[in-house]
């Protein structure tokens, strides 16, 4: 197929030559009604901010521009079928769980996943089983789960219905998951891969393997993460027998809005074309930046950046030594107006652009501003804290919830302090964020580990979602 094609951004362009006078939804009437501040930066985008009209097509049953680009999609990632996502990877996410996975089955789940990947959990009210990740040690971060830890879990819960991977970590580390899909399909078990963070993965090397390639059943891509799309654009891939497509199709109309954003949609279309545009001497170019980037930032005194075999290079991390948090290190370099995609108690992340050959970025601007952020660091006494890295050591390769979600429904819930909550069962998500990845989840019982966790996390400046007590450090339990 014409990867150059972009269906919907022709289409809208067509509707708009033809001067249309609008009496019909949005009531911006194509940007003729807005007030006048954010009239300029805004009127571009509103004409092409329409609804369902004739030859626009319908997300919901595409039969013209939307059916044609999301066939590009398909194409492109070499599935059976893809859909685009105008409610973000947090919607694919529920979908797939609701699509495989029926009341009271067993499911295999990948700890350190993002939060919508629980929340489908609870929607399906399923039985999750936790899969334990590695433990990064040197950077203080989970990262994938081991095969032998899959195929314990498959003997020990020989009625599991479905596998959900995340692939890679935030920070772009990825171990191959080839073996733990082909453990799966061997009992003919389908694996859901939240790639959120892989949307660029599919041109290969020198970026990691997608894990459509390594045979998963359903991937879900953020393409508004690494790729030129708008935010809350995305992509879902089902690209297997194991897996219905009408009930994905029915989960997707039934979660999405009905009123999907057309240019939310035209921007995932062109992000598509963008990536298939992508040449040898583009990612020969854009390797030489990033790696020079890098070299840069590892010569700055007092920084040190995470080296991985397994790294996806749109992802760099870094930190100062153990007397900076990475939350105060993300505050110095806001200063600078450098704004990183996260920090935590150790490090900042940052997310680099797929450029072009020939497209200019702000590099040499960014490492002077680092060193200029950094420059009163250097002053401050280095520590040595391996006491943090043993805290947040896994201690189980594989987890249950002490109550069903059938169970907690109904029951009272308390606030007790965070010093004196091991051994009660948590009664909300606590999720620092970003990364999104849930601490606690409600169901689960608290250990000593969690509670220095969170004591951890919240003396060093995270942000939370949920935790509505933990500003007075407590924690809402199940009484």
């Amino acid at each position: 197929m014409n990867q150059s094609q972009t269906p919907i951004l022709d289409s809208l362009l067509k509707y708009n030559a033809n001067k249309p006078i609008s009496f019909h939804v949005p009531g911006h009437k194509g940007g003729r009604v807005f007030i006048g501040q954010g009239r300029k930066e805004f009127s571009p985008l509103l004409s092409l901010d329409v609804t369902e009209l004739a030859g626009l097509d319908d997300l919901h049953a595409p039969a013209g521009p939307i059916l044609d680009a999301q066939k590009l999609l398909a194409d492109l990632y070499k599935s059976r079928k893809s859909y685009f996502l105008i409610n973000g990877t947090t919607v694919g996410n529920i979908a797939m769980i609701l699509a495989v996975c029926q009341e009271g089955d067993t499911v295999l789940v990948q700890r350190n996943c993002h939060k919508s990947v629980l929340h489908g959990l609870m929607l399906a009210n399923v039985k999750p089983i936790f899969l334990t990740p590695n433990f990064e040690k040197e950077w203080g971060v989970a990262g994938g789960v081991d095969s032998s830890t899959v195929e314990e879990a498959l003997s020990i819960y020989p009625e599991a219905r479905a596998v959900i991977l995340t692939y890679p970590n935030y920070y772009g580390i990825g171990n191959s998951i080839s073996s733990i899909i082909n453990l799966a399909h061997e009992k003919g078990i389908p694996v859901l891969v939240d790639e959120a963070h892989g949307a660029h993965f599919t041109i290969g090397s020198p970026f990691l393997v997608s894990s459509l390639d390594q045979g998963a059943d359903i991937v879900v891509h953020s393409a508004h993460k690494t790729l030129p799309a708008m935010t809350m654009g995305s992509y879902l891939h089902v690209n297997s027998a194991l897996v219905d497509s009408e009930k994905i199709h029915f989960f997707l109309q039934m979660l999405q809005s009905s009123s999907p954003s057309y240019p939310i949609m035209a921007s995932l279309d062109l992000a598509r074309s963008y990536l298939a545009s992508f040449s040898d001497d583009d990612k020969v170019s854009l390797m030489e930046k990033i790696t020079e980037f890098r070299q840069h930032i590892s010569r700055v005194p007092g920084l040190k950046v995470l080296q991985s075999d397994h790294l996806d290079p749109l992802k760099v991390t870094f930190r100062a030594h153990d007397a900076v948090t990475g939350f105060d290190l993300q505050h110095l370099l806001e200063k600078e107006g450098i704004y990183t995609e996260l920090a935590d108690t150790r490090n900042v992340l940052l997310v680099m652009p797929l450029l072009k050959a020939g497209m200019d970025y702000p590099f040499s601007e960014t490492i002077k501003k680092i060193k200029k952020a950094t420059g009163d660091i250097l002053g401050l006494t280095e520590t040595k804290n391996e006491e943090e890295n043993s805290i947040l050591k896994p201690n189980h390769s594989f987890t249950a919830l002490a109550l069903s979600y059938s169970e907690m429904k109904g029951l009272r819930k308390i606030a007790v302090s965070l010093k004196e909550s091991s051994g009660f069962i948590a009664a909300e998500m606590v999720t620092p964020y970003p990364p999104g990845v849930p601490l606690l989840m409600a169901g689960e019982l608290i250990t000593d580990n969690k509670v220095k966790q969170l004591e951890e996390l919240c003396a060093k400046g995270s942000r939370f979602h949920g935790g509505s007590y933990l500003n007075s450090r407590q924690v809402l339990v199940f009484e």
